[in-house]
């Protein structure tokens, strides 16, 4: 179960860099998303390597 969970976080992790990657490349990006996917993404990789 923990794998699972683990694998569950590493997905959210990626699509959130996906998220992030298409903000950066709009012709105008959404500075205040960009900062909210970083936190996003960071607390993912934080709760993905206490497991």
């Amino acid at each position: 179960m923990e794998t699972s969970h683990v694998q569950a976080l590493q997905q959210k992790h990626e699509g959130l860099d996906r998220l992030l990657r298409d903000e950066m490349n709009r012709p105008a990006p959404d500075s205040a998303r960009i900062q909210a996917l970083k936190k996003q993404k960071l607390a993912l990789k934080e709760e993905i390597a206490l497991h």
